[in-house]
């Protein structure tokens, strides 16, 4: 207040301006404003551009993509408390990606968009958020806390509803255009020739391509089922069903003993059956009707697993388990020990390499994954996350009279907040030590 009567004061001293004057100060404060913007888009280009470059210079660009998806959910999740935000009136003030110093932003309309340095998240600023918060008389009306419940709830799910439209459609993607792993079939990588002379499956005419669906008239449940009955059956003959080409054929293959081409081998594994071949699982994708449908079903029981596993995590037992994973953290590296532990966002971007040079099916499975969590774990019924508000926005509801809207007193549960606050930090520091010092196993093989 007291600037704004200092500038009155030096208006009438100076006297009153002239119409020439007013144009030229408009002219310079927008020649101001435009320079500012132009600096900070430069400086966000040449930060960008330093990423990219050291990106390639340590092969680093697949990694690079897959961690701009990440960052791109972040802000699909604010983008849903956004446009919902907008939809039901109320007044948004920001909408940023990172946190800490500013380094971009330009506003539109009574929106301030803008990036900020630390790329670890995203916000949405609405105003009024909770009774704490003081808001100006002129924005009452459009604050948060004054929305009628169906809008306070839709605003509030709406970032974890983005999580899972997400994770359908790249379910979609998956079936429809990159397909997954078909545990049931045997694709041929490679037919090997022994030093001896050609291996049983090279004579047999088996070719690398070949994917084999059957042995001895069963049709295989898994590749195991393949590599049991060849190991069992030295000296024996084998009919495989093979799709070549789109065409179902049989080859019958006669495996040999794996003693009389490898030497060193114990008793028991030079006795089993070998053909010489290098299998993997062959990927396939689904009809354009079913590409659609199934995800649903694979996003629900997901969904329900993810749940199961977070009530594990916290329960004592789950509890137990974590504090032994970081007194003992290499047993939790590999094996049944991983699942007890969260990732960092270090973690995450190791898992994003790993996932880049395996191929787009590991990428995709991978983001998936981290969106059916991040939207399971929002929901938790806990301030400061999605889940705390929805539950706020409920009970007042219940709680509210025609006529009489009930506010729940907030300051009662900063003491609730700040704990869960505590409790999400040590989870991302410790996350953030076993990542450094003992790495999980790469899941992708």
């Amino acid at each position: 207040m007291e600037s704004d009567k200092l500038e009155i004061t030096e208006d009438i001293s100076d006297g009153p301006r002239n119409s020439n004057e007013s144009d030229d100060l408009l002219g310079e404060d927008l020649v101001a404003s435009r320079g500012q913007l132009w600096r900070n888009l430069a400086r966000t280009a040449l930060i960008l551009t330093a990423v990219v470059l050291v990106a390639l210079y340590l092969n680093f660009a697949k990694t690079l993509i897959v961690v701009v998806a990440l960052i791109a959910m972040i802000m699909i999740h604010e983008l849903g408390h956004f446009a919902t935000a907008k939809w039901s009136g109320m007044k948004v003030t920001e909408y940023f990606l990172g946190f800490g110093p500013k380094i971009w932003s330009i506003k539109r309309g009574e929106t301030e968009y803008g990036v900020k340095a630390i790329p670890a998240g995203g916000y949405v600023k609405i105003v009024g958020m909770s009774n704490l918060e003081q808001v100006d008389p002129a924005d009452e009306a459009r604050a948060y806390r004054n929305a009628t419940y169906p809008r306070r709830l839709a605003v509030s799910a709406a970032g974890s509803f983005m999580h899972f439209v997400m994770a359908y459609l790249i379910l979609v993607v998956l079936f429809l255009f990159v397909g997954v792993p078909n545990a049931a079939q045997a694709k041929v990588d490679a037919v090997s020739t022994f030093s001896s002379g050609g291996s049983p499956a090279a004579s047999a005419g088996i070719r690398p391509g070949d994917i084999i669906t059957g042995v001895n008239g069963h049709n295989l449940v898994s590749a195991n089922d393949l590599v049991t009955a060849i190991q069992n059956s030295p000296n024996h003959s084998l009919t495989l069903e093979i799709l070549r080409n789109g065409h179902t054929i049989s080859i019958k293959v006669t495996p040999v003993k794996a003693g009389t081409v490898e030497k060193g081998l114990s008793p028991a594994a030079a006795n089993n059956g070998l053909i010489g071949v290098r299998l993997s699982e062959p990927t396939q994708t689904s009809s354009f009707f079913s590409s659609f449908i199934k995800p649903f079903g694979v996003v629900s029981s997901y969904s329900a697993a993810t749940v199961g596993a977070l009530v594990s995590h916290f329960s004592p037992n789950g509890i137990s388990k974590y504090v032994n994973a970081l007194q003992h953290p290499a047993s939790t590296v590999s094996g049944s020990g991983a699942s007890v532990r969260f990732e960092s966002p270090v973690g995450i971007v190791r898992l994003a390499s790993q996932a880049a040079n395996v191929g787009l099916g590991a990428v995709l499975t991978l983001l998936f994954s981290i969106n059916i969590f991040v939207g399971i774990f929002n929901l938790a019924p806990l301030l400061p996350l999605d889940g705390g508000h929805v539950v706020i926005a409920t009970y007042e509801a219940i709680r509210s009279r025609k006529g009489r809207k009930y506010h729940a007193d907030m300051m009662k549960m900063v003491p609730l907040t700040y704990a869960v606050l505590f409790v999400i930090v040590l989870l991302g520091l410790t996350a953030l030590y076993l990542d450094i010092t003992h790495p999980i196993a790469n899941p992708f093989g």
